[in-house]
């Protein structure tokens, strides 16, 4: 069997190229695929419908662009990982675990033990808890051993 991954989450550190390098070192049957990691990009989305002078008119078309490329990824995905990274309050991120949630699909979360209070609920509907990239890595080879 083949996983379709989606990488959800944090943009600012190299954790989805180390899950993915792992993987590949590892042989395992995984397609990975991930949100948006230009920041920029991301936050630009909406101008394809035209440039908003005002930023919540602008934010509110990017929002919804990025909402619909990340629905349909995590529709498409057999698993997420859902990164939250310590630096940046990442709100989209816990929307996207929503998603997940409400589509009955699988996913793991990926943060430092400072953010577990703030994420209990998060991590309560979660299948799993990874504090490292290793940790993730361990968990998907052992979910594609034949």
């Amino acid at each position: 069997m083949e996983y379709k991954i989606y990488l959800s989450g944090e943009i600012h550190s190299s954790w989805r190229g180390e899950i993915i390098e792992a993987c590949k070192k590892l042989n395992l049957p995984i397609t990975f695929f991930s949100a948006i990691d230009d920041h920029e990009a991301s936050d630009n989305a909406g101008d394809i419908l035209g440039i908003e002078e005002k930023q919540f008119w602008k934010d509110h078309k990017s929002a919804k662009i990025n909402v619909l490329r990340t629905r349909t990824m995590i529709e498409k995905a057999d698993i997420v990982i859902i990164r939250f990274g310590d630096k940046y309050k990442q709100w989209n991120v816990a929307f996207d675990a929503g998603i997940c949630s409400a589509l009955n699909k699988p996913y793991i979360t990926l943060h430092s033990e400072e953010l577990v209070h703030p994420l209990k609920e998060v991590d309560a509907a979660s299948l799993a808890w990874a504090t490292n990239t290793s940790q993730i890595v361990q968990i998907l080879e052992y979910t594609t051993i034949k």
